[in-house]
């Protein structure tokens, strides 16, 4: 009998248009799966799945060492620059149907930039689509994932006190949420060491929840 085992491990990503969706999902793959760039318009029209290749010795579940594999599915971005809320909520809803429809979705990260104040209608727009697509039970699986961490930095921002100077919106949000949030710091720490620290934390925000997983027919 192995004494090892494999861990897949289902995410998707939702956020506004240039929030830095796809860049977040190449650094939890460590590939470039997805097209990511500055634009003036949306660049994600379609969801894609990519998958990370097999991070051996991950960590221990009942007595066994876990291999983990992530699967993580990106979304276009709302409000879209061409297409429509509906256009956007059939893409994302068939998507979740054909990739996590019969092992599930274990966590969905809303990403929003940490250098842009959550009040304007790009956010609430996104969170509105993923009440939609993920219904009642959204908030047990949600987390936020902040990008572009390392303007705190040069705000002489810690992350603490960025927490706690939050807009109201935010602050209602991480709530909601259990306070389930992730920087992510493209300078301060090296990408394959931030890549594993932040697939840690995935990990035990999943493991809070029992390793459930929403399911979607």
């Amino acid at each position: 009998m192995s004494d090892s085992a494999d861990m897949v491990i289902n995410l998707a990503l939702f956020g506004a248009t240039q929030s830095g969706k796809s860049s977040a999902g190449n650094s939890l793959l460590g590939s470039m799966d997805f097209h990511s760039c500055l634009a003036p318009c949306s660049v994600t029209k379609d969801c894609h799945l990519g998958r990370s290749c097999q991070i051996p010795h991950f960590m221990r579940r009942d007595g066994q060492e876990l291999t983990l594999q992530i699967q993580v599915l990106d979304t276009p971005g709302y409000p879209h620059s061409s297409l429509s809320q509906e256009q956007v909520k059939q893409k994302v809803e068939e998507a979740l149907v054909r990739h996590f429809g019969r092992d599930g979705l274990h966590l969905a990260l809303l990403v929003l930039r940490a250098d842009v104040p959550l009040c304007g209608e790009g956010e609430c727009s996104s969170i509105q689509l993923m009440q939609e697509v993920l219904g009642p039970a959204w908030k047990n699986f949600t987390a936020i994932l902040f990008t572009h961490a390392e303007k705190l930095e040069e705000a002489r921002l810690s992350e603490e006190k960025y927490l706690h100077t939050a807009s109201y919106p935010l602050s209602m949000l991480l709530d909601s949420v259990q306070q389930k949030y992730i920087f992510q710091d493209n300078q301060k720490i090296p990408p394959k060491e931030q890549r594993i620290i932040i697939l840690k934390t995935i990990i035990e925000f999943v493991k809070e929840n029992c390793y459930q997983a929403l399911y979607f027919k």
